[in-house]
């Protein structure tokens, strides 16, 4: 977090009492090699002695803090010889059972008849008896626990190791008090005075000792907020900085008309756009034409209508002699791409090149020299397009498609091979505004929110494997009144082989046994570009009535006949791909089904399916998804690192937090971008500290 004063932080572990060489040890193979990182070991959570509950007055489900004396500790051996050890506390009121699975010989070697616990954790019931399994314990003195100080004792992380090291929670207490009494240590502010008192904050000294032994609840509030606010202002700032920057950075070319493609291409509509479509392509001419580089996320649910947003922004740049590129993570959906910008930009006179990693090497180089004389208006492609044969002649739009699968490195790529040309991100993956926020601060943000009008909304069943014989009797129904369906089945990395012998083996059982009648084609990762197309020629053009894959039909699939959707093995589906996998139906004028067929399913699982089941608003069920899943697994390893470092806060859960960090962060920004002025001397260098790679981004140096 924050460097305490130059003379502690030289000093050696071993200067604490209480740390001699072999805990030092212990210490640094656990990360804490030095005083600074022994502050910032913080607690992982708090027991309040002031909450005890009697075990008269446990109930079943709820969390409680007991404490009591250990009367008996056994080992028992249960069915197929495995051992759980078992120990009873006893307050008076009467006993609590402790339950182990796991680590039975540490833990019969930690506990003794006759000792002083506190313990935390769950409470179920066995035979009528309370019990707890795999409880937090704190061996405690009856006399501290009586005449407790302040109440509140820190709960601290710790391994095997560092327990039989002595450096258990109580462990670590001990010596972090040790160090605040030996040390005296003052933490050098990362904030100015000034943002300290405008915003109520504790000073970093004050923070620290409190978050580590707090005297009050709301003492421990004010340190855990001060914390807080200051991780999500640094990252705020990042943004202000970034998006500052980008505004700054002069197009490498500037769209200073409209012309004959934009206005053919809206002539060629036969629909009307919804409003929040116009208004996305408002933003994005606003951009082009401002001189300065885009860098805008176009957001929109399944079926929204983002391509034909990113079509008009192409067709501007078009108007304005410029080449774009559109970038896709997939093959397959590259070329679902391809063939719509084809259809779109052919009658307007614009011509359209594909490049992909299988390409014919005749085709390949004739697209090429397309695109680096300038006769190829538009190249739609994969991570082929940053390859470095392809040269283009007048580059000025990059469109790219589902941006989380893209990391940085690849738009700096694009950057770097065409000047500075406008980039245009998408995605058809909602995120919750809290989480926008915090994640992609630095874009400029805009949100397809309506769909086109006359979508009907998609039934959605949940299914038990039992039952699904009833829904390939209605899929069947389906495609008996001529229209067309698909089966998926998961593929997840760890047992590729495995799922794709699977559904290879469902789909022969389909084609042979339960759907003899229905024409069907398979489709999966392991076929080339050629085959897969064919495929998809064959499902497009009516030819094949079901469609059976894996999650390669994810997105961009586009059937408007296609009207049922069957999910195998749902429960193994994440929420943000199992919506995905709904969009491929619904997108003509029927009624379109989908069921979500599972095994057994565990409470997380159980939340997605019921989510699907009850909402069809993609940004809805963003929300639902993060509270289930958490900030962290939402995205790739691209985008990760960007919360990777915040130790306390959670840009969702501290959502109001973060708001008035980034009014703080953007005025902050705008008043001194360089943060070159004295009073904000702190806050440079410790944003240069903790964003040394980042900030250059920013262009602080």
């Amino acid at each position: 977090m924050e460097a305490v004063d130059d003379t502690v932080q030289v000093l050696p572990l071993t200067s604490i009492r209480g740390i001699g060489p072999r805990k030092a040890r212990t210490l640094k193979e656990a990360g804490v090699g030095s005083v600074q990182d022994l502050f910032n070991y913080f607690p992982r959570r708090y027991l309040d002695r002031r909450t005890i509950t009697p075990v008269a007055s446990l109930r079943k489900g709820e969390h409680a803090t007991v404490v009591g004396t250990v009367e008996n500790v056994v080992k028992q051996r249960g069915r197929y010889g495995r051992v759980r050890l078992v120990a009873e506390l006893c307050d008076g009121t009467g006993s609590l059972e402790l339950v182990w699975f796991r680590g039975t010989s540490y833990f019969a070697g930690s506990l003794r008849e006759g000792d002083c616990l506190m313990v935390y954790g769950k409470v179920g019931y066995f035979r009528h008896q309370p019990q707890m399994q795999h409880p937090e314990f704190e061996h405690v003195d009856r006399a501290g626990y009586e005449n407790p100080d302040g109440g509140i004792v820190p709960v601290y992380s710790s391994t095997d190791q560092m327990k039989r090291a002595g450096l258990g929670s109580n462990g670590m207490r001990k010596i972090i008090r040790q160090a605040f009494s030996d040390l005296s240590p003052v933490f050098s502010d990362n904030l100015s005075q000034k943002l300290i008192s405008r915003y109520g904050l504790l000073s970093l000294s004050d923070a620290y000792r409190a978050v580590h032994f707090p005297s009050t609840p709301e003492m421990l509030d004010r340190a855990i907020y001060r914390f807080k606010w200051t991780e999500l202002f640094f990252l705020q700032l990042m943004f202000a900085l970034r998006r500052m920057s980008y505004r700054s950075e002069p197009a490498g070319l500037c769209a200073e008309r409209s012309g004959e493609y934009t206005e053919a291409l809206y002539r060629s509509l036969s629909f009307s756009m919804t409003e929040a479509q116009k208004q996305a392509v408002r933003d994005i001419y606003r951009d082009l034409r401002s001189g300065c580089r885009m860098n805008r996320l176009l957001q929109g649910d399944v079926g929204s209508g983002k391509t034909l947003v990113a079509m008009f922004a192409i067709a501007l740049a078009a108007d304005n002699g410029m080449q774009a590129v559109f970038m896709a993570p997939t093959e397959i959906l590259a070329f679902q791409h391809y063939m719509v910008m084809r259809d779109f930009a052919e009658p307007l006179g614009l011509r359209t090149g594909f490049l992909g990693g299988r390409q014919q090497k005749r085709e390949r180089l004739d697209t090429l020299g397309g695109i680096w004389k300038g006769s190829i208006n538009i190249v739609v492609g994969t991570h082929a397009v940053l390859e470095e044969s392809v040269r283009f002649n007048k580059l000025g739009l990059a469109v790219i498609d589902e941006q989380h699968r893209f990391g940085v490195l690849q738009r700096k790529a694009l950057k770097d091979k065409a000047g500075n040309p406008h980039i245009l991100l998408m995605t058809a993956t909602p995120i919750p505004r809290t989480l926008s926020m915090g994640v992609l601060g630095d874009l400029d943000l805009s949100v397809i929110d309506q769909l086109p009008g006359g979508r009907k909304r998609v039934v959605t069943r949940c299914c038990s494997e039992q039952k699904k014989h009833e829904v390939y009797r209605f899929l069947g129904s389906e495609i008996a009144r001529g229209r067309q369906a698909y089966i998926v089945y998961p593929l997840v990395e760890e047992s590729e082989k495995m799922d794709l012998k699977a559904a290879c083996d469902s789909f022969e059982l389909l084609r042979d046994r339960v759907l003899p009648d229905v024409s069907m084609g398979l489709i999966h990762g392991q076929l080339s570009s050629q085959q897969k197309e064919q495929v998809m020629d064959l499902f497009r053009s009516g030819k094949l009535d079901l469609l059976v894959g894996t999650t390669v039909i994810e997105v961009g699939v586009d059937v408007p006949n296609a009207t049922v959707m069957v999910v195998e093995h749902a429960e193994r589906f994440g929420l943000a791909q199992l919506h995905q996998l709904r969009g491929r139906v619904g997108r003509g004028p029927h009624q379109s089904y989908c069921y979500l067929v599972h095994g057994k399913t565990s409470g997380d699982a159980s939340a997605r399916l019921s989510a699907m089941e009850n909402n069809s608003d993609g940004f809805r069920l963003s929300e639902i998804d993060a509270s289930i899943r958490g900030v962290g697994n939402l995205f790739g390893k691209e985008q990760s690192g960007v919360v990777s470092g915040l130790a306390f806060s959670d840009v969702i859960r501290d959502f109001d937090i973060m708001c008035s960090a980034r009014r703080a962060a953007a005025s902050l920004a705008d008043r001194d971008p360089g943060l070159k002025e004295p009073a904000h001397r702190m806050i440079r260098e410790h944003y240069m500290k903790q964003y040394h790679g980042r900030s250059r981004l920013a262009g602080i140096g």
